[in-house]
């Protein structure tokens, strides 16, 4: 009973459920009809795009977050480093933070981002190990446990509404294949609470194509959901159990500081002996106020078997689908000496193999949720069950097309990668030749 308990446990963290169809039984989905009733958003706002880098090498730094200071607006730069950053016009002054792990905090005036092209070099801050101070606990297990004990204390105790902006993509290979983004509203309970997070659609767009996708359509269930439950100091329940915690070896690597605080590396995977499908990575956590700053870690793939029980939830029957890969990430940010949720990726790849196929097709499936904005929930209200969206939501059917260029209007959001990029513009290219009327060019 108690291996079937913990085996719902982490179905239920592994909401990302893989659902292959064939092309001829699935159709075209529709677009939902609330996900179109949203009004045009003026031009209210500025937009600062640019691109941050180690001021040594020039590499982009990933998934750096800009905030801008004394507010909640807030974008992170993506897997190239390049960020859009959008700010109110009546904000005339004010200063932007720009921080990274393991970098020293840079602050910039407002007054001097350019609308594009704006280069931010950040500076490595990385020290060894020095002698564990009294107040952190010399055993590295101790720690986490100490960590995840003061969650109520550290993180956020009032309910909180966020704006967030989600995005899904599923790749053949290295080319994409169908890519849905969000906005959404997420009603945020306490730290300290066992009820869990609501969510509300707010406004998406997606596009598929078909043609690509071999001769099944894969479909991602659960939506933003699966970049939410990744907030460990939210559901520890989903990967550091009460009772999985004794199957991991914990260990101090070299600690790191962020804003000057000295932050600790943890080093974690399942004990040798343990066959279960569980993780492996590294836990931030503020050597102080033990506090989990960010996580990095995997899925252990010990049974092939087992590990697509956890993911796949339709399938052909001349098919076999294994995960190769299953890799998580969440960050966290401070505001007022409290903690929050900032961002979380999740990123699966899949090998299919045919039936009497000699090759196998071979699919990357990954998602992220960035909040971009928050603020108290004061009435503590929670969407109406009609308007929240359900843990089994498939985004890519509730979402419309891409054809305004200015969709996402004030809000913020992570400024696409140029394979998205291009992705995008030839779907509007498409579009503007369909709006002609005979499939050449609108005039």
């Amino acid at each position: 009973m108690k291996n079937k308990r913990l085996f719902r446990s982490r179905k239920a963290f592994n909401t990302i459920l893989l659902c292959f169809f064939l092309i001829g039984l699935l159709g075209m989905p529709k677009a939902s009809a609330f996900a179109q009733e949203v009004p045009e958003q003026e031009m209210n706002y500025k937009q600062f795009k640019g691109k941050i880098m180690d001021a040594e090498s020039k590499k982009p730094l990933v998934f750096a977050t800009l905030t801008v200071e004394g507010t909640n607006i807030s974008t992170i730069s993506n897997t190239e480093g390049e960020f859009a950053l959008k700010v109110p016009t009546s904000m005339k002054e004010g200063k932007v933070m720009v921080a990274f792990l393991g970098y020293k905090n840079k602050s910039i005036p407002l007054s001097q981002f350019k609308e594009d092209n704006n280069k931010i070099y950040m500076d490595v801050f990385v020290e060894a190990l020095g002698e564990v101070s009294l107040s952190v606990p010399k055993n590295a297990e101790e720690l986490v446990r100490e960590t995840l004990k003061r969650r109520g204390e550290n993180y956020f105790d009032d309910p909180t509404l966020m704006t967030a902006f989600y995005r899904e993509t599923i790749k053949r290979r290295k080319k994409n294949v169908s890519l849905s983004e969000a906005v959404v509203n997420i009603y945020k309970t306490p730290y300290n609470s066992n009820k869990k997070d609501g969510v509300k659609l707010y406004k998406a767009r997606k596009s598929t194509d078909y043609s690509k996708l071999d001769t099944v359509a894969l479909k991602l269930q659960g939506g933003p959901y699966n970049a939410l439950y990744v907030d460990i100091m939210k559901y520890p329940e989903y990967i550091f159990h009460e009772k999985s915690l004794s199957k991991y070896n914990f260990s101090f690597e070299q600690s790191t500081r962020v804003d000057n605080r000295q932050i600790y590396v943890i080093d974690f995977k399942q004990k040798p002996n343990i066959e279960e499908q569980l993780y492996s990575g590294k836990l931030y956590i503020d050597a102080e106020r033990k506090i989990l700053t960010s996580a990095i870690y995997s899925l252990n793939i010990t049974d092939k078997y087992e590990a697509a029980k956890l993911f796949v939830r339709k399938k052909p029957a001349n098919a076999k689908v294994w995960p190769n890969k299953v890799a998580y990430r969440v960050d966290y940010r401070e505001k007022d000496g409290k903690w929050y949720y900032g961002y979380s990726n999740v990123l699966l790849e899949f090998k299919i193999d045919w039936d009497k196929k000699l090759f196998n097709s071979v699919y990357s499936l990954s998602c992220e949720m960035a909040v971009t904005d928050w603020e108290k929930n004061l009435t503590n209200e929670m969407p109406r069950a009609r308007d929240r969206i359900k843990t089994s939501i498939i985004l890519g059917d509730e979402a419309v097309g891409f054809a305004d260029p200015d969709f996402w209007g004030e809000y913020n959001i992570i400024e696409p990668e140029k394979s998205i990029e291009s992705a995008i513009k030839k779907i509007q290219r498409q579009l503007k030749k369909s709006k002609s009327g005979d499939g050449s060019p609108a005039p």
